[in-house]
């Protein structure tokens, strides 16, 4: 037990660091968090569970019984796969274009916010300038601002200004479509930057300043530094927030559906799993099928990427 007064060594200051981390760890890893952590697995993943026997019964069944009657009802069809991915009818059009353009939205409308906000995110941490701390202030008081609000200011905006540009693009090279993705992915770009400068500001600000100056005294520019230093260093960061914008622009509906205009050579694929349980919502057994087609890509995504998502949580959480 350290003596009132005394100066603590760093020693002694490393000891109370592991100390504190060993309880923590023990509390975590008991058998009480062990089930408790189960338990809310099971009831998490049972509504995925469901909709993936769903998707492989008939229509009959889905509508007469439940999914967890399977044994006393037993049916599996791959009819609802096949109609939803290859179908050649007008009424019930295959998922491979909508599919490809969600892809088209999404990629880039991950990059650009998460490109933009590490720079920034950079400059606000390491970049002395006039008015620094009220201009993230600002930025991150940005999050309050209901996306909803923000809508047909924006669509406004993209109608008197984007679109004739659009046009005239389209005039000038006929190959260049007149309505495309440029809409989305600036409303989506706009929408994640608050967000993604106060979480990448938090971890690229914890990178130890000794390293900074070292490069600065070593004549390396603020480039230099931001591309060689913080950028490697904020990989679990970055990688974090790239799964939370991706699975979010993948889901979204609402603003692709407004700024995209709902055509299908532009709208994304949560618009066509809207419109798969037909006009009176009878055709539903259509819409577990493709919803789990809709769920590959996020699932590959958040896994391959798990390995930085905790580092990447805890960014900036602590410090020392």
């Amino acid at each position: 037990m350290p003596i009132p007064g005394a100066k603590t060594s760093k020693a002694d200051t490393a000891a109370e660091v592991v100390g504190k981390s060993a309880r923590v760890k023990r509390r975590l890893t008991s058998r009480t968090a062990t089930v408790v952590a189960l338990v809310i697995a099971v009831l998490w993943t049972l509504p995925t569970f469901g909709l993936f026997i769903s998707s492989f019964r008939p229509a009959g069944l889905i509508s007469t019984t439940g999914w967890w009657t399977i044994f006393q009802n037993p049916g599996f069809t791959l009819a609802n796969y096949q109609e939803v991915l290859f179908s050649t009818s007008q009424s019930s059009p295959q998922l491979g274009a909508y599919f490809v353009n969600s892809l088209a939205i999404a990629i880039p409308a991950t990059l650009f916010p998460l490109v933009i906000a590490a720079m920034a995110a950079y400059a606000f941490a390491w970049i002395k300038f006039k008015w620094s701390g009220g201009l993230f202030v600002l930025i991150f008081a940005l999050q309050i601002v209901p996306l909803q609000l923000a809508l047909i200011p924006l669509l406004q905006m993209f109608t008197q200004f984007l679109r004739p540009g659009q046009a005239w693009v389209h005039d000038l090279i006929p190959m260049i479509p007149e309505q495309g993705y440029l809409p989305v992915w600036i409303a989506h770009t706009i929408f994640a930057l608050p967000l993604a400068i106060f979480l990448l500001h938090n971890f690229i600000s914890e990178i130890p300043g000794e390293v900074i100056e070292a490069a600065r005294v070593d004549g390396a520019s603020h480039g230099q530094v931001f591309f060689r230093i913080v950028l490697p260093l904020a990989v679990p960061a970055l990688a974090s927030f790239a799964i939370f914008q991706f699975l979010w622009v993948w889901n979204d509906l609402l603003v692709a559906l407004i700024f995209s205009g709902g055509t299908q050579d532009v709208a994304p694929l949560t618009q066509r799993l809207a419109e798969l349980t037909g006009t009176r919502g009878q055709d539903w057994q259509r819409l577990t099928a493709a919803a789990f087609v809709s769920l590959i890509v996020p699932l590959v995504v958040f896994f391959s990427l798990q390995r930085y998502f905790v580092r990447g949580l805890l960014a900036g959480s602590t410090k020392g």
